[in-house]
């Protein structure tokens, strides 16, 4: 396969989805012609050169209904009048213009789920709209040839669902070959990602009170960020949590070595979460950072053979018992140095140079007509 026209559309910032920097950047590095369409936020950064064209959409509404509505009018006019030989739909929340404008096109339409979308949190609480999304799903995705996801369980539960073949590619970064890194003097704890509802993020503000000695570091930004900047205003600890917002993926990758280990603690709230694999667990590992993880399958299946972080499965779900765990790590640096050095270890096993031949592959299966 060589020299087709690939276009990408999600709802998401070009300049922060680094798995679709990946993917992008693999193909492009193939031969491909790619384009990768996403939102112009406020205040969006500049976006940074790649070897593939990028495109903002940019919408009066922010979020919400209107914002839905909004985006995917723009998004179906824009896919109307652009040439490309096939299409992928990243999330369920722009499977409708890409259905429609590769049908009015006759190409190939693939389903890029970087989450069980109608099980994330923000949708299993609404039941309406929860509904809708799912009558989406339902009538269209069943209808596709092509599908793929994060993980090899939520690969299972989706085809299983759908009744579709979903490949699986992982969500894991280059591979990195920075030396190890000490933690600075006074140990912080990371998280990265979008601050969004069910990632314990008051849970873990809050156990600071308890947490002797070290700081909580609160990379990225989302629905959140103004009540967890209020609580810790109110809770007096605007001196021992820090938030730095969005942050680059070169900005992360220098930050992440510092931390003494990195949080990726989710609640059970949707098989979205319950069935995850998420970036920032392979993120810490490339940085040589061991992570805490909650005692969710793909995470279990993981740190069963790669001793590279702790499983958290306390039912409380309390600060308190946060901040006992915490506090445990900081008084055993030597068992963090060996998790630190397992690593090191196996982060070749778990980086992007291994996905990217079964992307490749996958994508030679959707153009083999256009060859």
């Amino acid at each position: 396969m060589s020299g087709a026209r690939l276009l990408f559309a999600t709802t998401g910032e070009p300049a922060y989805d680094q798995r679709m920097q990946r993917i992008c950047t693999t193909l492009a590095g193939a031969g491909h012609e790619v384009c990768l369409l996403g939102r112009r936020r406020k205040n969006a950064p500049d976006l940074s050169a790649q070897p593939y064209e990028q495109v903002r959409l940019r919408c009066f509404f922010e979020k919400g209904k209107l914002f839905y509505l909004e985006f995917n009018l723009r998004l179906l006019f824009y896919l109307l009048f652009r040439r490309f030989d096939a299409l992928c739909a990243v999330d369920l929340d722009t499977i409708g213009p890409c259905f429609l404008a590769a049908k009015a096109k006759g190409r190939p339409l693939v389903y890029d789920a970087h989450e069980y979308f109608t099980e994330v949190p923000e949708v299993v609480g609404r039941p309406l709209v929860k509904r809708a999304w799912e009558m989406l799903a339902a009538a269209l995705l069943p209808r596709l040839r092509y599908a793929c996801t994060v993980g090899p369980a939520l690969a299972e539960v989706l085809g299983n669902r759908y009744g579709i073949r979903f490949d699986t590619f992982r969500n894991v970064p280059w591979s990195s070959d920075a030396p190890p890194s000490l933690p600075d003097n006074r140990p912080f704890f990371l998280y990265q990602g979008v601050l969004n509802e069910g990632r314990c993020l008051e849970r873990a503000i809050l156990a600071m009170h308890r947490v002797q000695g070290a700081e909580l570091w609160l990379a990225g930004e989302g629905d959140l960020s103004e009540g967890l900047r209020r609580l810790c205003e109110r809770e007096g600890l605007s001196d021992r949590v820090r938030f730095l917002g969005y942050l680059s993926p070169d900005e992360l990758r220098a930050l992440s070595p510092r931390a003494f280990l990195g949080l990726n603690l989710l609640e059970n709230k949707g098989l979205s979460y319950y069935f995850s694999l998420a970036n920032k667990f392979f993120d810490y590992l490339q940085a040589g950072v061991p992570s805490v993880s909650p005692d969710f399958p793909e995470y279990r299946a993981v740190l069963a053979d790669h001793e590279v972080g702790w499983l958290l499965g306390d039912d409380d779900g309390s600060p308190e018992s946060l901040a006992d765990f915490l506090n445990a790590r900081l008084a055993d640096p030597a068992e963090r140095a060996r998790k630190s050095a397992n690593c090191f270890r196996y982060r070749e096993l778990f980086c992007w140079e291994n996905e990217s031949g079964r992307l490749l592959l996958f994508w030679g299966k959707v153009l083999e007509k256009k060859s």
